[in-house]
């Protein structure tokens, strides 16, 4: 039995939605997070008009079948208001349900809608008055806190305990049409930043102080990939909290193949779809679509719904009430899997895991982070506070070791277009073979990063490799151009064998193959611990380095240079645009430079007897693993043009700097010259999958051309160019130099704009706590001020302060007591700025 009604239209409090906009016009969406203490659902269909909320309703009839239970259905987007109204049917029917079959416990019902559209919110009449509207209900963008609230109470016939239904639509528009279409007419329309932001609020508010159990339904409008407010895809709009989904499939004549076509929307954007439920049209589609989802999706088949609606429906709801227990108990068990499977995680790999870079016995089980999910440049982190799980998001500043690049709708573009590359091609070999995603990667490339001296590409798997492809590229190209191996390629006198070695920077950092490694000064990556064959076959030369201290940019000179007395003007810059312009070459420093390089060049000939140098390699501008220095692109012209003076062949390792990393397509940008070989990793494919090039000038490949294959370049690896990797790589290298999908680009300069507030940057290095600052591009890494062991690799100084930053939402990984924020190159500068105002306050506290 029902207690009369209460209704009331009143104004709530305005719900202060934050809406980041950057200069583009491309919203930030808000951090995410919601608890785990109970199972959220989201309802989705594979079309319009399959009873989403007929799914909705039965599924509060199920749960609330017993006491204190509280079921909270959440409407985000609601069109044909308010004729039309899915919570206020969910409220309706769950109330004649409660009437007719009376259980011992009583309900309190409640029905809300908290904003409208200026034409919707005209046409609410409750109990015969149109609501009250004055100014304060505006909320902009023709959006009004409407406000409107009915509530119920629904006596048990006894008295043992009560339930809750509370019903919420968010947002309302009048006609009943697809919402962007209706958005648009009715001129209120609804960023996703705005929506997600309330979404996360009604998930928090529902959940605090409450005790007892709670299922959350959404429930979505129209089809799986119909469009929100904004134009976004809702499959696309959601993504971001990633709920588990129920899929309402299609019974119907041709309903096989929309749902599927539904359901692997869903999976290729990473939701998991935990069961599948339609309407039974007698066409038994039930078989097929278990068949095809290998029975590992549950398939439910509703009772056929009357024409005759009889009963108002609730002879259906009765009949069709054993399906729904069996929904509710599938939602139920999973969650409950899945709560477990996180809370096990941590333990589990601390038992099995062996990471790279990584002292274990400094990890306790409890800092292990447990990553749910990614959704662009965001993690998903499972966490445990107080005992209640949760959902929390942290921005990925590690860029996932220096790889990734996408935003969102990049993310789910790679996986559309990787999944297409996966059916067409699987994987097939390379050597003398040409598919597609192969060549047009490698014209992509040689029009790009390589345009103007690289003629050919050779695709390998990691960076690391790909270096020792460079390497075996440059000593060939070397012994050819000093005549020191015949044609016939063997070389019979023993005077004729040279030792070969390297010309290198300290602090560089190469990859942890062997070659590679033996290309770079020591460090701890290639102490006695790590490699007892590293020998170090190279010279290595200290570089100069910039950095922003106490607000300046300054330059620091090793001992060797700072003894040749530079000029004192040449050691500091108020810009940091002046670093990198080429009237230095004209400078006194520049001078100085070419003379030190000369004279440890003419040394190192001197020297070595039978040891050649037979290759420089160096890192443009950024030496990442090595502390995050930038090194004055001045010095490393002048290397380069030394070296070629005297055919030494120069490699550049762009593995870490190339694709933006640094705000340019190629670190060459800022260096201002060429190499005759280059290697790229990481952002080539948008870091969704291992794939390098190493690509080298024409000269270069004639040095391995000749009669007998044992000329050849004699290296491979059995995922060469694989199809995946070479069609991520098309995709990731045309958004981010398409202005049109990089709202970053600058299209006449060809660079990214800046990301990070200089100003900011500029505070944050007047800090005590800080020792210097390098930001560039989509970098931006600072070190902390430490002594003895302290500073350095090997210190664990910075561990207290990235703890607190995790906390923030930020994750962070350190080099030592060097911290860096990094993201990627569509990132906006309005979340750059949310970052370092983070990492600005908690370095205030040290």
């Amino acid at each position: 039995m029902s207690l009369p009604t209460t209704l009331f239209a009143g104004i709530l409090p305005r719900n202060s939605v934050r809406r980041f906009i950057s200069t583009h016009s491309r919203p930030t969406l808000p951090s995410i997070e919601y608890p785990l203490s109970h199972p959220i659902y989201t309802i989705w269909a594979a079309n319009t008009s399959l009873g989403k909320t007929l799914v909705s309703a039965g599924l509060s009839t199920s749960f609330l079948s017993s006491p204190h239970r509280k079921f909270l259905y959440l409407k985000p987007v609601q069109t044909g208001f308010p004729e039309d109204s899915d919570s206020r049917f969910v409220y309706n029917k769950y109330s004649e349900f409660f009437s007719q079959n009376r259980p011992e416990f009583s309900v309190f019902a409640s029905n809300h809608v908290l904003k409208a559209s200026v034409s919707a919110s005209e046409a609410v009449s409750v109990g015969g008055f149109e609501i009250e509207r004055d100014k304060d209900m505006s909320c902009g963008n023709g959006v009004v806190n409407l406000g409107l609230y009915e509530e119920s109470k629904l006596q048990g016939s006894e008295m043992k305990g009560f339930s809750k239904l509370v019903c919420k639509t968010m947002y309302g528009w009048k006609e009943a049409l697809s919402p962007h279409l209706v958005a648009e007419r009715e001129n209120a329309r609804v960023e996703d930043a705005e929506l997600l932001g309330m979404l996360k609020g009604c998930l928090g508010s529902e959940s605090e102080s409450e005790k007892g159990e709670i299922l959350c339904v959404i429930e979505t409008a129209g089809g799986v990939a119909s469009p929100g407010p904004s134009g976004s895809l809702q499959c696309d709009l959601y993504r971001p909290f990633r709920f588990p989904a129920i899929l309402v499939g299609d019974g119907r004549l041709g309903g096989i193949s929309g749902t599927i076509s539904a359901y692997e929307s869903l999976t290729l954007r990473g939701y998991d779809v935990v069961a599948v439920i339609f309407e039974d049209h007698g066409l038994v589609n039930e078989g097929p679509l278990s068949s095809y989802l290998r029975r590992r999706v549950p398939v439910l088949v509703l009772p056929p719904i009357p024409k005759e609606m009889s009963n108002n429906l609730m002879e259906w709801f009765q009949e069709a009430l054993s399906t729904f227990h069996s929904l509710e108990e599938i939602m139920q068990s999973n969650f409950l899997e899945r709560t477990s499977r996180l809370r096990n995680m941590p333990r589990k790999a601390h038992d099995i895991f062996w990471w790279p870079f990584t002292q274990h016995k400094l990890v306790p089980e409890e800092n292990v982070t447990v990553i749910d999910s990614r959704c662009g440049e965001n993690f998903a982190v499972h966490k445990v506070n107080n005992n209640v799980d949760l959902i929390t998001q942290q921005f990925d500043a590690c860029a996932s070791w220096w790889t990734q690049g996408p935003d969102a709708t990049l993310q789910i573009e790679l996986a559309r277009d990787m999944g297409y590359a996966t059916a067409r091609y699987g994987h097939v070999m390379f050597p003398e073979n040409v598919y597609e995603p192969a060549l047009e990667c490698a014209e992509l490339l040689l029009e790009g990063v390589g345009k103007g001296w690289a003629s050919r590409v050779y695709f390998s798997d990691n960076g690391s490799t790909a270096i020792e492809i460079a390497l075996k590229m440059a000593l060939r190209k070397f012994l050819f151009d000093h005549k020191i191996v015949s044609d016939d390629l063997v070389a019979k006198n023993a005077e004729s064998r040279v030792d070969l070695k390297v010309l290198a920077l300290r602090g560089s950092y190469h990859g942890d193959t062997l070659g590679a490694m033996e290309a770079q000064a020591p460090s701890p990556y290639t102490g006695f611990y790590q490699q007892p064959w590293y020998k170090g076959r190279g010279h290595f030369l200290d570089p100069p380095t910039v950095a922003m201290r106490d607000g300046v940019w300054k330059l620091s000179l090793p001992q060797e240079i700072e003894t040749l007395k530079p000029s004192l003007e040449d050691l500091t810059f108020s810009l940091r645009e002046n670093i990198f312009k080429e009237s230095r070459d004209t400078s006194n420093l520049a001078d100085i430079y070419h003379s030190y390089i000369w004279k440890t060049l003419q040394l190192i000939i001197d020297s070595s007897g039978s040891t050649r140098t037979g290759a420089l390699i160096i890192e443009p501008v950024i030496q990442g693993a090595g502390g995050m220095e930038m090194v004055d692109p001045l010095f490393q012209r002048v290397l380069v043009k030394e070296c070629r003076n005297q055919k030494i062949p120069v490699i550049f390792d762009e593995v870490f700097t190339g694709f933006w990393r640094l705000g340019a397509e190629s670190a060459t940008e800022f260096i201002r010259c060429k190499p005759d070989i280059a290697c790229f990793a990481k952002l080539m494919t948008g870091g969704i999958v291992p794939l390098a090039v190493t690509l080298a000038s024409e000269a270069v490949f004639e040095a391995f051309v000749g009669d007998s294959k044992l000329q050849a370049l004699l290296h491979g690896h059995s995922y060469t160019a694989h199809a995946v990797g070479c069609t991520a790589a098309v995709k990731s290298i045309k958004w981010f130099k398409d202005s049109k999908t990089n709202h970053n680009l600058i299209s006449e300069a060809m660079l990214l704009r800046e990301l990070w507030d200089l100003d900011m940057v500029r505070q944050i290095s007047l800090l005590p706590a800080v020792h210097r600052v390098v930001v560039l591009g989509t970098l931006c890494a600072l070190e902390l001020q430490a002594e003895g062991s302290n500073a350095g690799y090997a210190s664990l100084y910075a561990r207290s302060l990235l703890q607190k930053l995790r906390e923030d939402g930020i994750y962070m990984r350190p080099l030592g007591n060097v911290i860096y924020l990094m993201c990627g190159p569509c990132t906006s500068p309005q979340s750059c700025s949310n970052l370092l105002n983070k990492v600005y306050s908690r370095l205030e506290e040290l």
